[in-house]
This record gives structure tokens, sequence and C-alpha cells, in this order.
């Protein structure tokens, strides 16, 4: 092998209650990251498309390049690669764009030195690419990104990373208003310190919406959906927030909330054909206050990262 290409999907993360320590991966969406090897060494970002000429191509600053330098440290190896990436999600979106970039980095790279790593093992290094990013190597993004499916991060000092059921028939819509929020931004308005009375019902939330995944009860994961630690600081710069709770509860979906650190939030439904239907309570919301949006249906993905091609 020369070459190797892999993929990444999107991810939500959080996922309401769950401040860095829940995600789920979505659908088919995501990056594509072609990692080649050279002769020269070092890391090079040799193009990027997709990204509107916005993100950087220094290694020390592209998250492709930031995980799969850690990924050669571990080995102590000093392999020269040439990194290509397609970029398929927006960025800034709050569905994992910078994730999704390192995760399918390090799925290429993986395969081209002989899979020394399992998929797990990937995780810390895709997390030095987030700190890049944001400022924070949180693993809510990159671990689902990477494993597929729901996945809770139960400890950061270790890593603990626990992946969870996905219950049949679950849906997202995922709508993103025409609107870029940094997720350092998004995590400078929070608080530094919670009340004892907001971490009792924070807590209550995650476990119920943890077992409802065990369960498949999707009337207790719904119920589970309430965040009051980062939504009520965070809803506060998404237009529409608000008023699309409202709206989608009309159609019967479960429940919603913010997708990473906005602007996108996501709405999940026991079914497609009512997903669809918030879609469309989306669309008319946003077209009513006179804001571009983008509005996706897709089911849980299992998978995670994976590659496509080998060269």
């Amino acid at each position: 092998m020369k070459a190797v290409t892999a993929f990444a999907p999107a991810t939500v993360a959080n996922v309401s209650c769950g401040f860095d320590i829940l995600g789920f991966a979505i659908g088919e969406m995501g990056d594509q990251v072609r990692v080649a090897l050279s002769e020269e060494p070092g890391l090079r970002v040799v193009s990027i498309t997709g990204d509107g000429g916005r993100l950087p191509t220094e290694p020390e600053k592209n998250t492709c390049t930031v995980a799969i330098q850690a990924f050669l440290d571990r080995l102590s190896s000093d392999q020269g690669l040439e990194i290509s990436l397609i970029k398929g999600l927006p960025l800034g979106s709050g569905m994992g764009s910078s994730a999704a970039s390192a995760a399918a980095a390090l799925m290429a790279v993986n395969e081209l030195m002989g899979s020394p790593f399992t998929k797990s093992e990937l995780v810390p290094f895709a997390m030095e690419a987030e700190r890049v990013a944001c400022g924070a190597a949180h693993a809510d993004n990159v671990a689902p990104s990477i494993l597929g499916g729901f996945v809770l991060i139960r400890d950061y000092a270790p890593l603990d990373i626990v992946k969870l059921p996905v219950p049949e028939g679950l849906y997202t819509t995922l709508i993103h208003p025409h609107i870029e929020l940094r997720t350092a931004d998004s995590r400078s308005v929070l608080r530094r310190q919670i009340s004892l009375q907001d971490a009792v019902v924070q807590s209550g939330n995650i476990a119920g919406l943890i077992s409802a995944l065990y369960t498949s009860d999707l009337k207790l994961l719904g119920r589970s959906l309430k965040d009051v630690i980062a939504e009520p600081y965070r809803a506060l710069l998404i237009p529409g927030f608000y008023e699309l709770r409202e709206a989608i509860q009309k159609v019967g979906a479960l429940g919603s909330g913010i997708s990473g650190s906005g602007p996108t939030l996501f709405v999940l439904s026991e079914s497609q054909e009512i997903a669809e239907l918030v879609a469309k309570k989306a669309e008319e919301l946003y077209a009513s206050i006179g804001l571009g949006v983008d509005i996706s249906v897709a089911d849980v993905n299992p998978v995670g990262a994976y590659v496509i091609s080998l060269e």
C-alpha cells in the first residue's frame, strides 16, 4: 500500500444532558481523508476541498496532521506522509467537523501503517486534535466518530470509553441555521460552578438516558433529553431554539437539544416519518424568521470511521 482513504461520520456531542461525556454518530455525512506515504520527512497537507479555503494547512494547526503526529509519536516513527482532506461537513456547525477530519485521518494512517492500534486506541490521538481545534481535549465527538453508535466517556483520567446500545428505529433530524458558532466561544458562556440542585437534576437525566438506551425505552429517552448546565446559556446564541422545541412537540418527537456547541440542533424521533415531519416544521419555522437553514434526516451510524480504499 502507498495510500489509504478513509471516512468518518458527523456526530452529535453532549446529547443534551451528557456534557462532554456522551455522543453519537450520524448517518453517512462526514469527511474523507487520504493519507499517502512520502519519501520526504514530515507531514504535509497537500489539498483541502470543501472548506472555502478557511482551514489551515500548517501541520501544527490542522486537525488531521495533529492527530497523525500524535499517532506517529506513539510509534516513535518519522515516516513522511501527505494528507488530502475532503470536507463534507460545514465548519463551526456543531456536528463534529474537526473531529471527523481527525478520525478519518487516523483510520487511514492506522491502516497504512499496518493497523498497530485498535479503534478505541485511536481516540486519544484524535483528542489532541480537538485540543488544537477548540482548546479542550474532549472525546464526545471523536469517540463516536471513530467507534460509531452511542458512546459514553465514563472518565478522562484515565480515559474510559463505553459503547452503548442503539435502540432500533431511532432517527435524528439535524437543523443547521446559517450562523457559525466557534466551540471556544460557546464554551466561554458556560458557568464554572453549578448548584447542587442542578447537579442532581443533570445526574438523573444522564442516568435516565443511558437506561433508556439499554432498555429501548424511547419515552424515557425523550424525558431525559434535558440539560440544565450548558443549554440555558448556549440556547441564547441560537435563533429559533425555543420556538423549535415547542413546534416539534406537536408532531410527536421524543426531544431535542443542541448538537455539541451549536448552532446545529438535533431532534430525536422514534420513526423516520416523525423525523421528516420535524424537518418540515423546522423549515417552516426558519422561513418565518428569515434565516437560512440546512436540514437533514438520518439514522444513527453504528459503524463509525472506516477505510474506503487502498492504493
